[in-house]
């Protein structure tokens, strides 16, 4: 079987403001065009359809037009929520939406009950994890606790429990919204930390051929069985050296897979630019940079007047601009933003602390605290958003 594993379209995302809808109309025009190309046999989705609860007209229209042309085109369909996605709102529909091949899976509740798919050697098991949010999960699935990896090993439990349960030789294959071990992430990606661990063990998929992962949106290989398709558009400066692909997987008899990345078209390339602004201005080798978008990083020790003026006559597509003196770190005069450079909220809050008792560090039990409050304050957000 020919599968094809794409994630996180986040369709109704802006890039620094700029609207992404043609872009990622362009990708969806060449999903449909792979599909057909390569024979596929079923299209995975592995969550974030949407980049918000409740998404913007035009990016339910983009949708509502690219699961008409999967359903044409007779090539079944599974996806399932992300994190970004409201649950509720994705699924409506989804048992009329599956006559027409459109299999959405967007209630835990439904982890055990794949999609059956069969080819020349028998059937496939597609089984669908939406975004299991831990607090919300735990009780219905009967985890141990409140955690990422405890939910998806009670959720994969399931799994294993339901493909035992098959006939002999059925291959299986799992879609996840999750963090895995030994994933690569980027700037772009909503934090989903729960008791300050975010990352589950690649291990608790074992027992299946193929895991299709989302949330991460680098193209990355965890382990043979285990990747992540990663986003098909870039997000944020940070995905600059990205290659934006989707894989095509076969399937064979027995289980084993060979994997290929097939590519993405890019709307416009990025560039991260450093150093001082008139370096930039003048240097020949920027050059093919002109028709990217532009983060620039300027390193005069003074702010010079009319950066972002002065820089669009070079690099019309300068999006974002950053001020970072050649200082050392430890420097009085170093910015806020760059001290606090690759530090998380539980880290920044417990500088906090540090700081106002002159330097005594938060103890083990106030870190316990920091991070509830941090916690709760995420899963509240992410309850009101999918309850809107």
């Amino acid at each position: 079987m020919r599968i094809l594993h794409t994630s996180d379209w986040h369709l109704g995302r802006s890039f620094h403001r700029v609207s992404l809808l043609e872009a990622q109309a362009a990708y969806l025009d060449h999903l449909v065009a792979t599909v057909r190309e390569h024979e596929v046999d079923a299209v995975l989705v592995a969550g974030d359809v949407y980049d918000r609860a409740v998404p913007p007209l035009a990016a339910v229209e983009l949708f509502d037009d690219a699961l008409h042309r999967l359903a044409a085109a007779a090539v079944p369909t599974v996806m399932i929520s992300g994190n970004h996605d409201s649950a509720r709102r994705l699924g409506v529909g989804a048992g009329l939406i599956g006559r027409a091949g459109i299999h959405l899976r967007t209630d835990p509740a439904d982890c055990a009950t794949p999609v059956v798919l069969p080819d020349a050697h028998g059937d496939v098991a597609f089984y669908g994890l939406p975004y299991l949010e831990p607090a919300l999960v735990k009780d219905a699935l009967k985890a141990e606790r409140a955690g990422h990896e405890a939910v998806l090993t009670a959720a994969m439990e399931r799994v294993r429990a339901d493909l035992a349960e098959r006939p002999d030789g059925t291959r299986s294959v799992v879609l996840a919204h999750a963090f895995v071990a030994g994933g690569e992430p980027s700037d772009s990606e909503r934090d989903i930390t729960v008791g300050g661990v975010a990352a589950v063990p690649a291990g608790v998929f074992d027992g299946v051929d193929y895991v299709a992962l989302g949330h991460l949106h680098g193209c990355q290989t965890v382990t043979e069985r285990v990747r992540y398709s990663g986003s098909p558009l870039a997000y944020s400066f940070s995905e600059a050296a990205h290659r934006k692909t989707m894989w095509l997987i076969d399937l064979d008899a027995s289980g084993t897979i060979t994997a290929e990345r097939l590519d993405c078209p890019v709307p416009r390339p990025l560039a991260r630019l450093r150093g001082r602004l008139d370096d930039l201005i003048d240097e020949p080798a920027l050059e093919q940079h002109r028709e990217s978008w532009v983060e620039a990083t300027l390193t005069d020790p003074a702010r010079p007047a009319e950066p972002m003026a002065r820089l669009a006559e070079r690099f019309p597509h300068t999006l974002s601009l950053f001020f970072e003196p050649d200082r050392a770190p430890d420097d009085p005069h170093a910015s806020y933003a760059r001290r606090l450079k690759g530090r998380d909220d539980q880290q920044i809050a417990e500088d906090f602390v540090a700081h106002v008792r002159g330097g005594s560090a938060a103890d083990e039990q106030e870190r316990t605290v920091l991070r509830g409050a941090f916690d709760h304050v995420r899963v509240d957000d992410g309850v009101r958003e999918v309850n809107r």
